[in-house]
């Protein structure tokens, strides 16, 4: 039914293959528009993996006093626990 195609990118202008499984996956997940751009550029355009990097935070540990670094941003009225803290939280639920 679906037969590999040739598209050109929009960013870099190279051509690559829209091959019958994307096509296929596109059809099943309702995709109306073929891709536009290689799959190096969407990484390049994502980042590396399709994500941003995190931005991590330093705070202190609320049961060791050791340094906590955490993907989010400390509340002061909030605990912030280590790594080896949290886990030792997690095993008491």
């Amino acid at each position: 039914m679906f037969e590999d195609k040739v598209l050109v990118c929009q960013d870099c202008g190279e051509e690559f293959i829209f091959t019958a499984g994307e096509q296929e996956f596109y059809a099943e997940k309702g995709f109306e528009n073929e891709p536009k751009r290689c799959k190096p550029c969407r990484q390049a355009r994502h980042g590396r993996n399709g994500r941003a990097p995190r931005e991590m935070h330093t705070a202190v540990c609320a049961a060791c006093g050791g340094e906590a670094v955490v993907p989010f941003k400390p509340v002061a009225n909030r605990p912030v626990y280590c790594q080896d803290c949290f886990a030792k939280q997690r095993e008491g639920f």
